[in-house]
């Protein structure tokens, strides 16, 4: 791991702890969404079978969120132009942040999975330990999304309008609220080319017919590309300021 990332690392982690705004939107909100998502579906099996679906999304958008507008805020705040006039790659930036970030991002996994498990009392037919493992590679994927999405925002409203346009289609045509087999074939088209689609699918086979990670493997290179890939548009799409 180059020092140099490392260093930016510490200190947007740093600098995170001791924002109350983003703590509340790690811890409370989620809490707050899936307690609605679980009073919402009283049912055991509905919300059994809705609980990979919302696991994977509210990984992906919360993540998404918290690092498009921290990321935002960086740039405003000159930190960007500094970084970027210092010896320091534009690889070594995007993955300062990216492990930054991931440090929440994960923490606000690690809670929802359990709060969802043992609060929520959903059952899961696959290991525990294999469940965080795939939501580890959501998370780097929305993280990088965000970081990536986050270089054409010149203000956090800015960045809030890229969710309509980001995530809430994936909502609809990944398999979340209906299945994409039973959509139009142009729109099946469209659900491949989109990382959601991977996450559910992967960890619905995990929860709910007991698969391991090695069966899900077509998921987790997809979402490892996907990752991958943003990554380096991020690097190449990187600007000083807002």
């Amino acid at each position: 791991m180059p020092s140099r990332a490392l260093t930016i690392a510490l200190r947007v982690i740093r600098q995170l702890i001791h924002d109350p705004r983003t703590i509340a939107l790690i811890v409370v909100v989620p809490l707050v969404v899936m307690t609605l998502i679980g009073l919402s579906f009283p049912e055991e099996d509905v919300l059994d079978y809705l609980a990979p679906a919302m696991l994977t999304t509210l990984a992906l958008f919360f993540s998404f969120l918290l690092t498009g507008i921290s990321f935002l805020r960086e740039r405003s705040q000159g930190t960007m132009e500094r970084l970027m006039a210092s010896p320091v790659s534009r690889l070594d930036i995007v993955i300062g942040y990216l492990l930054g970030f991931f440090i929440f991002a994960l923490t606000q996994t690690l809670i929802i999975v359990l709060f969802t498990i043992y609060v929520l009392d959903v059952n899961y037919s696959g290991d525990l330990w294999q469940i965080f493992i795939f939501q580890i590679v959501v998370i780097v994927v929305a993280v990088n999304l965000g970081i990536f999405t986050s270089t054409f925002a010149r203000n956090e409203f800015q960045m809030v309008q890229f969710i309509p346009l980001i995530i809430v289609p994936q909502i609809f045509l990944c398999g979340v609220i209906w299945p994409v087999e039973q959509m139009p074939d142009y729109l099946q088209w469209l659900s491949a080319v989109l990382p959601l689609t991977y996450a559910v699918d992967g960890l619905r086979d995990i929860m709910l017919h007991g698969q391991n990670l090695l069966d899900v493997w077509l998921d987790l290179v997809v979402l490892v590309a996907f990752a991958a890939g943003t990554s380096v548009l991020a690097a190449i799409s990187l600007r000083r300021g807002a």
